[in-house]
């Protein structure tokens, strides 16, 4: 399960509605399926259908998870205008099978989606996305 607060959601929410139409990115870290922190990051494709992360935000955010102990738990990106699933290219792109993708589906913007997957060897599994209430 990855778990997150309401506060990094909305975190989350906002780049990809600033960066629509082109697609978003970014890394989430924490410990245990607890988003801890949220790195957003510059795609530097400025493309709505595929997205790569700026090469040096990456190095400086899997530095700082490492100097807090913490590992990288998911690699988020927004689908635009496309369903909340990973595409063939996203399967193909799957790097890191110990983490997490998450999609972020602005099919709907007013109702952004958030959908987590693990993708091994191309195959896909979807997991649990837990979105915290804020305290009252």
């Amino acid at each position: 399960m990855l778990t997150l607060s309401a506060g990094q959601w909305k975190q989350i929410v906002a780049q990809v509605q600033v960066e629509w139409p082109n697609e978003a990115c970014g890394l989430l870290a924490g410990l245990a399926g607890r988003v801890l922190a949220v790195y957003p990051g510059t795609n530097v494709l400025h493309s709505p259908v595929e997205y790569k992360m700026d090469p040096r935000e990456q190095v400086r955010a899997f530095l700082d998870m490492e100097a807090r102990g913490w590992e990288l738990l998911a690699i988020y990106h927004s689908h635009p205008a496309g369903p909340g699933e990973p595409s063939p290219t996203d399967i193909a792109r799957a790097y890191y099978p110990d983490a997490f993708y998450a999609i972020v589906s602005l099919t709907d913007r007013s109702h952004p989606e958030l959908r987590a997957f693990r993708i091994v060897e191309r195959q896909v599994t979807e997991v649990p996305v837990h979105i915290e209430n804020e305290a009252p």
